[in-house]
């Protein structure tokens, strides 16, 4: 079933999906090579905790950790542990968080010291197609042109566009209805009405698009060993123009202090 909100809970909504902007922000002040991820983990949570909110993360479907950290070829649901951070690394840090009922749940890829420009590219292009993503997030549109946008702007780079795994929508539960593909079909798909919560999140690999899952049953590794990049936005469809929901602007300026 699909939840429309009310504009009352998307305002709610936004309160939790700026938390999670804040705590992203947090941590990129403390990235540095050398950090153990655990370390990232116990920031968030604490930071999490000191605001009012609960992770949403722990213990959701027995996820055994309070954020998600997933480093190089990790795609996804990476466990904070004890791997140490190196100079050229990439850490994609997923953080979800509920406040007044609701979910907010985005991620921001990070660059560890110096990097390739193989990876530089990578990264920026994955970021510019979740914006070329939420352009297509607005009244009248169909949620296929929203995986078509991003599944474009990064197949001309020659990047394999995970499928296993998408956005989706957002609310009371962390994933609502309907599924959000960073593929598909101009055109295609549901039809998009005011209101609707989603979170737009591709996850982008340099190499081709498979991927595994460890014995962990959770962490997503590329299947070639290469680099993958996440992003994500909460976004609320409107008319003629998509309202984000989170915001990436303290983030990057706390990269800068880095």
């Amino acid at each position: 079933m699909i939840f429309y909100k009310t504009d009352e809970q998307v305002e709610l909504m936004r309160i939790s999906a700026l938390l999670v902007s804040e705590t992203l922000s947090e941590i990129a002040k403390i990235l540095r090579p050398g950090l153990a991820t655990i370390e990232i983990d116990k920031l968030a949570n604490e930071f999490i905790l000191d605001n009012g909110a609960v992770p949403s993360f722990y213990n959701y479907s027995g996820f055994p950790h309070h954020i998600i950290t997933s480093v190089n070829d990790v795609v996804v649901h990476g466990f904070p542990g004890k791997e140490i951070l190196k100079d050229g690394d990439i850490i994609s840090v997923d953080v979800g968080v509920i406040k007044n009922e609701y979910h907010g749940d985005h991620a921001y890829t990070f660059i560890i010291g110096d990097a390739s420009e193989e990876i530089l590219n990578l990264v920026r292009t994955t970021k510019e197609s979740l914006f070329i993503g939420i352009n297509e997030a607005v009244v009248g549109k169909r949620l296929g042109d929203i995986g078509f946008a991003i599944q474009n702007h990064n197949e001309k780079q020659g990047y394999g566009v995970v499928r296993d795994f998408v956005g989706h929508g957002l609310g009371k539960s962390m994933h609502e209805d309907p599924q959000v593909p960073n593929y598909g079909k101009r055109g295609a798909g549901l039809m998009l009405k005011e209101n609707l919560v989603l979170a737009i999140e591709p996850m982008i690999n340099l190499g081709k698009k498979e991927v595994y899952i460890e014995k962990d049953g959770w962490t997503v590794r590329t299947k070639d060993g290469k680099p993958s990049v996440h992003f994500e936005h909460d976004v609320c469809v409107k008319k003629g123009k998509a309202l984000i929901l989170s915001d990436y602007t303290p983030i990057e300026l706390a990269e800068k202090i880095m």
